[in-house]
C-alpha cells in the first residue's frame, strides 16, 4: 500500500514539475497576424472575465473601441479599467447584456444601435456551463436560451449595422464537446430528460449549426461567420460544478492559459484573407473537423427556423 502510495506521489510530482513544458506543448495555436484595426468598433459578450477579457485586450491593443457586455457590470467597469490602463486605448467601454433575458438583449441593442453608427466585429464569446436545470426568464432552458438563443438573438438585432459596416465579421464561442451534442427537437428545453453534461454539449452543436447557417444566409453582403472551440481553459465558466471545479484545480497547470484560450477568437476576428472559410469551424487558428451532426444542413435549417420561431422574429 505504501510503495503504492509512494509511486503514485512520485507520479504526480513529475506531473507537475514537467508541467510547463507540458502547457507549453498544449498551448495551441497563436493569432499571428499584425494588423491594426483603428477606428473599428467591436462587441464582445461575456468580456469581463476569462477568454473574453483576454480578446477585448488583445483588440483594444490594436486600437478598437470595444463594448463589453456582460451581466455584472461592475465586473465589466473593473476588467474595462485594467485593459484601458494596459493598452492606453480609452475607448473600452461596458454596457449591460443579460443573454438570459431577451428584454435585456433588446434594450443592450437598441442603446448600441442609437450610440454607434459601425459595427465591424461581434464576438458572441459569453456563455454557461453544466448549470442544474433551470430557466431563462422567457422560459428557455438556461443552456440552450442563453449560449445559443440569446446569442442568436443578438446577432439578428445586430446584424443590420453589421452589413451597414462590411467587411464584418461574427465570431461565435463554441466547444470540441460539440462532438457529442444532439440536437434534441423533442425536448430543446429539458423538459422531459435532462443531464447538465449533455444539455451543454447539445448548445455547443447549436453554435456551430447557427454559425453555418448564418454564413450561407449571409453570402454576398460582406459579412462573415466562424465558429470557435478556444481549447481547454482555465476560466470561471465551471462554476456552477463542484466536481468540474475541483477537476479544473487538480489538472489546472496543463489548461491554457485565458490569453492562450483567446488566440483564435482574435485569429477569426483579424486574419486576412479569411472571407472563403466564412462558416467553417476552427480549433488552434486553423479550419478543423466538426462532427457529422454539426454537417447536417437539414439540422441547421431545422434550429434557425425553430430559433426563430421561439424568439418570435422573422429573419430574412
Amino acid at each position: 500500500m505504501l510503495t503504492i502510495l509512494g509511486l503514485l506521489t512520485s507520479f504526480l510530482w513529475v506531473l507537475y514539475l514537467t508541467a510547463p513544458s507540458i502547457r507549453k506543448f498544449f498551448a495551441g495555436g497563436v493569432c499571428t497576424t499584425s494588423v491594426q484595426i483603428p477606428g473599428k468598433v467591436v462587441v464582445i459578450t461575456g468580456a469581463n472575465t476569462g477568454i473574453g477579457k483576454e480578446t477585448a485586450r488583445e483588440l483594444a491593443r490594436r486600437g478598437a473601441r470595444v463594448y463589453i457586455a456582460c451581466r455584472d457590470v461592475l465586473k465589466g467597469e473593473s476588467a474595462a479599467s485594467e485593459i484601458r490602463a494596459d493598452t492606453k486605448n480609452s475607448q473600452v467601454l461596458v454596457r449591460k447584456l443579460d443573454l438570459s433575458d431577451t428584454k435585456s438583449i433588446r434594450a443592450f441593442a437598441e442603446g448600441f444601435l442609437a450610440e454607434e453608427k459601425r459595427l465591424h466585429i461581434l464576438i458572441n464569446n459569453a456563455g454557461v456551463m453544466m448549470c442544474p436545470y433551470s430557466k431563462t426568464a422567457d422560459g428557455f432552458e438556461t443552456h440552450f436560451g442563453v449560449n445559443h438563443l440569446g446569442h442568436f438573438l443578438l446577432t439578428y438585432l445586430l446584424l443590420g449595422r453589421l452589413k451597414e459596416s462590411a467587411p464584418a465579421r461574427v465570431v461565435n464561442l463554441s466547444s470540441l464537446v460539440h462532438l457529442v451534442g444532439k440536437m434534441r427537437f423533442h425536448d430543446l428545453q429539458g423538459e422531459k430528460s435532462y443531464n447538465r453534461c449533455f444539455a451543454y454539449c447539445h448548445s455547443k452543436l447549436a453554435n456551430v449549426l447557427f454559425t453555418r447557417e448564418l454564413a450561407k444566409r449571409l453570402q454576398g453582403t460582406g459579412v462573415t461567420a466562424y465558429a470557435v472551440h478556444p481549447g481547454i481553459v482555465m476560466s470561471e465558466i465551471a462554476r456552477h460544478s463542484v466536481i468540474l471545479c475541483l477537476l479544473w484545480r487538480l489538472f489546472s497547470p496543463f489548461f491554457k492559459s485565458t490569453r492562450q484560450g483567446a488566440q483564435t477568437s482574435l485569429h477569426c476576428a483579424l486574419a486576412e484573407d479569411l472571407e472563403p472559410l466564412s462558416g467553417k469551424y476552427f480549433s488552434d487558428c486553423r479550419r478543423t473537423w466538426v462532427s457529422p451532426r454539426a454537417r447536417n444542413k437539414k439540422t441547421a435549417e431545422r434550429l434557425w427556423n425553430i430559433s426563430c420561431e421561439l424568439l418570435g422574429i422573422e429573419w430574412e
